[in-house]
């Protein structure tokens, strides 16, 4: 994986810096894998605006990931590693030996015609998907369920890789991305690997314009709003606004929002960094 620094042929390509895309194999997706994704503008039901700062945006089709992992014992092998438009990990496509297709994370590393496999009992090697239970100590995973049958929803973004650190009875500990080690039951699953396209974070736009292609519209910072739209609005000239909150009221900057009683505190045994 490599990024690409751009010429400066042009205002927006100055500072523009690409993925070199050197993982991605096709551009051609897997149509029977392909769903409608209904754009909201930031709309409910009503017509309502409920969601600032978003609209517009390039036409894009969702593409279905098998984040369960369920087809426990039948060998796939890795058919393309593909660019996905609604995240930012690359997919990769998987033919199972049964003749089902299905859309996976692809993980650092993975290589087409790779064979991975998912159960209790297969090696802990790149791309395969292990109950906590039966991986080694120490080992780099991603894609992680939260409740067993849930499917993965910790460390899936590009880069993403969290840590088993330890178990005790039924559970697994893991030290998350945040830097959060939590306590996870150990029957649930993992895929081994850290997620790919880790050079996302690399990644300039150059322009406005670009934002406005992935779908977001200009933001208003609240010092100049009116006192009726932020509690940081209102004042003559550039007032400074007060101290910094959210629209609601909420401090920004170092407040704790968790509640003090939520049922999921006594599972972390340390917080995440500040």
């Amino acid at each position: 994986m490599s990024v690409r620094k751009l010429k400066p042929i042009t205002p927006g390509q100055r500072f523009r810096v690409v993925n070199g895309f050197d993982a991605i194999t096709t551009d051609k997706p897997e149509k029977s894998l392909l769903v409608p994704n209904k754009r909201s503008g930031g709309r409910n039901s009503q017509g309502k605006m409920t969601m600032r700062y978003i609209g517009g945006g390039h036409k894009k089709k969702y593409r279905i990931i098998d984040f369960k992992r369920d087809k426990a014992g039948i060998p796939a092998t890795v058919a393309s590693i593909q660019y996905d438009p609604n995240r930012t990990a690359f997919i990769a496509l998987l033919n199972y030996q049964d003749g089902e297709k299905r859309y996976v994370i692809a993980q650092n590393g993975l290589q087409v015609g790779q064979n991975i496999v998912s159960g209790d009992s297969v090696a802990p090697e790149i791309g395969n998907a292990m109950p906590l239970s039966s991986i080694p100590l120490g080992t780099i995973i991603s894609c992680i369920e939260l409740r067993p049958g849930q499917g993965a929803i910790m460390a899936r973004s590009a880069g993403a890789f969290a840590q088993l650190m330890a178990r005790e009875g039924k559970y697994a500990t893991v030290k998350l991305p945040s830097g959060e080690t939590r306590l996870i039951l150990a029957n649930c699953m993992a895929t081994i690997g850290a997620v790919s396209n880790s050079d996302h974070q690399l990644l300039v736009s150059g322009k406005a314009g670009r934002s406005r292609w992935l779908g977001r519209r200009p933001r208003t910072r609240p010092v100049v709003m009116n006192p009726v739209d932020h509690p940081m609005g209102g004042g003559e000239g550039k007032a400074s606004g007060g101290h910094p909150r959210s629209r609601n009221g909420v401090p920004a900057k170092g407040y704790r929002t968790r509640s003090r009683t939520k049922a999921s505190n006594k599972y972390i045994l340390e917080r995440r960094k500040k």
